[in-house]
């Protein structure tokens, strides 16, 4: 069966839905460079970076080092020249803190002591640069959403003093579990949902602790997300202030946990959350927190990988295109498979950020504007890698034009329509829709906004600063009822394995809608790349240029 689309040039292109399209020398021309997109390519790519060889791909594992090895490799082969400082690397300095299994959290109060342990009921860690951080016979307050959104009316700390207490609340915000659109976005996530928010709004409160309660559905992943991106090595941007604007101990607990903990208060946890969704809220529970972290604390240096096209006319202007390289890395104290290949997320991104590279690079004539491609490092611990860059550019913010984004590839085949994370947010949508557009394709909103998927990839700091940014790439309309019956038996696995040992490169992998998505992003990179335009936040955004 084939398919046939227009490329962004007006030729009518056909992609065969049984073979794959071999890379010539030089492509010379747009069409070329359209057409040469790879699916055999790809798929080598991930095969290579997400192999156990590369351990994983932790920051400043060896696993860093192969990876490096491996971008340089193929970008300069693309034509591509370091973009930091005539680099390709930009260093990125790290605090690792590793935090001692030997934990619990002792409640006491109502004349009980109940002990929360490590991992089956919670994780704690800091983020401090700090080899002990405790609490001990911390005021818990529940506080409902943990949010204070002015241009909500909402504020859950209204008139409450936190200081040196320990804060426990609800994750995401109150428009998902009310799915009304007139509370915040309805259903879907705000920053304001993200974890991240909370504990920085919680240590602005002066709390000494803060702990958000895990509930899937609200959080859009299982408890195992949490305990594997929580265990082992934490890493911090690197700070000579050790203490920083931070709470001392920040966590979660399961939601069994949470009940039992309202229970020792002689309080309903439902009956509470209940209330959280009505408005404002701050109740004591009466109950005393303690507990200690132990920390090794190792600082060290990874990289950001920062790759640039020069532009042919202005050179100063650049589109960027961002994705992460890094992964969870190895857990030598797991029996059997130790290693966490992080094939889907992110191997198959940072695969067709080469691919795109390839494309940009086989031109006969470099686009108006620059090309950069940034692999960011530790994505996976919170954005690291993009928000370093963001506070340290390699050029000026109020020089790039638009960012693109790549983040865990299609694969579950071709589909009719392309997600588009945030949607709505900025003119540089409108550059994919007429990319979208001469596939047969059209632009929709993600199936779950609820998981605040805009607020949880690299290019968010970017967007942080007042850049346009976009996070677009797979679909929810399968192309046809072979792709659907395809598309059936693939996603229970691939939303199974996230950040889990199985997500493993697998040569099964129909990487067909990958490669449109990737001539898509392409097309809509060269439009602005081409054009004299500055693409603007839409109204609505939350982001404005700066």
């Amino acid at each position: 069966m084939k398919r046939k689309f227009y490329s962004a040039f007006g030729a009518a292109l056909t992609v065969s839905m049984a073979a794959t399209i071999a890379l010539p020398v030089q492509a010379k021309t747009v069409e070329q460079a359209y057409q040469n997109f790879s699916e055999a390519q790809l798929h080598q790519h991930v095969k290579t970076l997400a192999s156990d060889d590369f351990g994983g791909r932790l920051p400043t594992s060896e696993g860093e080092t192969k990876t490096m090895d491996y971008l340089t490799k193929h970008f300069k082969e693309a034509g591509f020249v370091g973009g930091y400082q005539g680099s390709f690397l930009q260093p990125v300095e790290l605090t690792e803190i590793t935090a001692d299994a030997d934990m619990a959290l002792t409640v006491k109060g109502k004349g009980k002591t109940h002990t929360f342990n490590y991992v089956d009921d919670m994780v704690l860690g800091t983020s401090r640069v700090s080899e002990t951080e405790s609490i001990k016979d911390s005021q818990i307050v529940f506080v409902g959403y943990g949010i204070n959104a002015p241009e909500y009316q909402w504020n859950d700390y209204q008139g409450l003093d936190v200081k040196g207490k320990t804060v426990v609340m609800l994750v995401n915000d109150p428009g998902f579990e009310t799915q009304n659109p007139d509370l915040f976005t309805g259903s879907a996530m705000t920053y304001y949902g993200r974890w991240t928010y909370k504990y920085e709004e919680a240590s602005r409160q002066g709390a000494a602790a803060a702990i958000i309660v895990h509930e899937t559905a609200p959080a859009s992943y299982p408890w195992s997300v949490v305990t594997n991106g929580w265990t082992g090595p934490q890493y911090g941007l690197y700070r000579e202030d050790k203490n920083m604007q931070r709470v001392g101990l920040e966590g979660w607990l399961t939601h069994e946990s949470a009940v039992k903990l309202f229970q020792q208060a002689g309080l309903n946890f439902d009956e509470y959350k209940q209330k959280a969704l009505q408005g404002p809220i701050a109740k004591s529970l009466d109950l005393m927190a303690s507990a200690t972290v132990n920390s090794t604390l190792k600082r060290s240096t990874s990289h950001n990988f920062i790759a640039t096209l020069p532009g042919s006319k202005t050179p100063d202007e650049q589109i960027l295109l961002t994705g992460h390289w890094d992964h969870i890395g190895t857990d030598s104290s797991l029996q059997g498979d130790q290693i966490y290949n992080g094939a889907h997320d992110n191997a198959t991104g940072i695969g067709g950020m080469i691919e795109i590279a390839k494309a940009f690079g086989s031109l006969d004539k470099a686009p108006k504007r620059s090309i950069t491609v940034i692999a960011t490092t530790a994505e996976e611990q919170g954005l690291l890698g993009s928000l370093y860059y963001a506070q340290n550019p390699a050029y000026p913010l109020d020089k790039t034009v638009a960012v693109f984004n790549l983040d865990s590839l299609n694969i579950l085949g071709q589909t009719k329509d392309m997600i588009v994370r945030g949607k709505g947010k900025s003119e540089v949508e409108d550059y994919l829709a007429k990319a979208a557009e001469k596939q047969g394709r059209h632009l929709v909103k993600e199936t779950n906004p609820a998981a605040g998927s805009y607020y949880r990839s690299d290019h968010f700091n970017f967007a942080k600063e007042g850049v346009p940014a976009v996070f677009a790439g797979g679909g929810s309309i399968p192309l046809n009822d072979e792709v659907a019956k395809y598309r059936a038996k693939v996603l229970p696995d691939m939303r199974r394995c996230y950040h889990q040992l199985c997500d493993e490169y697998n040569p099964q992998w129909d990487l067909r809608g990958a490669i449109e998505d990737l001539q898509l992003t392409f097309d809509a990179m060269f439009q602005v790349a081409n054009s004299t335009d500055w693409p603007k936040w839409s109204k609505s955004s939350e982001f404005q240029r700066k």
